[in-house]
């Protein structure tokens, strides 16, 4: 409900602010079932601010685990439309359970917003974190040396298989390339995986030099799990940040509705509200993590 009634929010300020469409405003009035104003904009606006405010600004605790993205929203800001960073971060606790930590809206991924988000999580009380998992952006390697740089770095293993793929000159070798590397991420160990990357890197030395290259430089990033105190369980759901992707799929079926915010503020409403939303679920359901 809490969720449902950000998105009318969300899509009432573009009304009440004259950047809707009629579609838009139709499209109000068929979920509200009536007409809004900007009193009512206001109002709603006031009580619902309060509570996200107080979960963005809640204190945190303990995180063996972090998990950060980006998405990209489209947000009117000084008369223009711009493509806004949604940053978000998911931590895992000691005791196997998974929560959204918070989320920020920026102008970019650029390391000087990553690094104020690092900051804030720290203010309100994260400590104690072992691995930081991501993918390769700037930003966040950047902002994790400055912030975190005791803490160990996870590349996802997805986007690495993604990577692999812009270096293959052939296209009837990609499932092999796929198949190769599927084999250096499900090695049984740390020696083993680098076993098996020292026979890809050599395998393909001759055929694909540049892919031969990139592996031997980026798959090591991909292998920190294995250097990590974890069973096999714990690693696989470890190595990839397919967790704040799926996240990331959710908030992007609530905020395609909207199509262009208002303004920052609205955007940072309607996102709030829906990943608090999951992370009162996570919280409430299943361990994601096995404990010792």
């Amino acid at each position: 409900m809490r969720s449902e009634r950000a998105l009318n929010i969300a899509l009432s300020e573009m009304y009440v602010n004259g950047v809707s469409t009629r579609k838009v405003s139709n499209i109000v009035e068929k979920m509200c079932g009536f007409e809004v104003s900007a009193q009512m904009v206001s109002n709603a606006s006031k009580d619902l601010d309060a509570s996200l405010t107080a979960w963005r600004n809640r204190s945190l605790g303990q995180m063996d685990y972090l998990l950060v993205d980006a998405r990209y929203e489209q947000v009117r800001v000084d008369g223009l439309v711009r493509d806004c960073a949604v940053l978000i971060a998911i931590g895992i606790n000691p005791q196997g359970k998974r929560e959204v930590l918070g989320t920020q809206v920026s102008l970019s991924e650029a390391e000087v917003h990553w690094r104020e988000f690092f900051k804030d999580l720290h203010k309100r009380g994260l400590h104690g974190v072992k691995l930081l998992v991501s993918d390769a952006h700037h930003g966040i390697k950047a902002a994790r040396k400055a912030i975190m740089p005791n803490v160990a770095w996870q590349r996802c293993q997805f986007h690495l298989q993604q990577n692999a793929q812009s270096y293959v000159t052939k296209r009837s070798k990609k499932s092999e390339v796929a198949s190769d590397i599927r084999a250096i991420f499900n090695a049984a160990s740390q020696d083993d995986a680098k076993r098996q990357l020292d026979l890809f890197v050599e395998r393909y030395q001759k055929s694909m030099p540049k892919l031969s290259q990139w592996a031997e430089n980026n798959i090591p990033e991909g292998l920190t799990v294995f250097g990590m105190d974890l069973c096999e369980f714990n690693r696989k759901r470890l190595r990839t940040s397919n967790m704040i992707e799926r996240l990331n799929q959710t908030v992007k079926q609530r905020t395609k509705v909207a199509k262009i915010f208002a303004n920052e503020e609205s955007c940072l409403r309607l996102v709030s509200a829906i990943v608090m939303e999951v992370s009162e679920q996570w919280v409430g359901g299943r361990m994601y993590l096995r404990v010792k």
